[in-house]
């Protein structure tokens, strides 16, 4: 007789239907599925002037998740047109490594002498 150990993913004190025999496969998979969450909830949060509803909200969000790697890879080098949409208005943030370069003035270089 031979014992497996099987990971479920619990969400909502409910067991999802997906198991997996690796702990990190497990992780990994509620990893990206709080991601979809959070990217759900940004989509119903942004006041987007079309009608979706959730099941395709959702689906998008999931999809969007699965694919993280190629989606920050697609919007790397993609630049803020306007203020992120949780910053009160007219206030303009900056991104932290920004705010450091203006805090710290830059180090000089001293002359070597022979």
């Amino acid at each position: 007789m031979a014992v497996i150990t099987k990971y479920v993913v619990v969400r909502n004190g409910k067991e999802l239907d997906k198991e997996f025999l690796v702990k990190k496969e497990a992780e990994a998979y509620d990893r990206m599925l709080d991601a979809a969450d959070n990217l759900a909830a940004f989509i119903k949060d942004a006041g987007l002037e079309i009608d979706l509803d959730n099941r395709t909200i959702d689906a998008i969000s999931v999809f969007l998740a699965k694919n993280g790697p190629e989606v920050t890879r697609i919007l790397k080098g993609l630049k803020p047109l306007a203020p992120p949409a949780h910053a009160p208005d007219g206030v303009k943030k900056e991104p932290p490594a920004a705010a450091a370069r203006k805090k710290a003035p830059a180090a000089k270089a001293k002359p070597r002498g022979k």
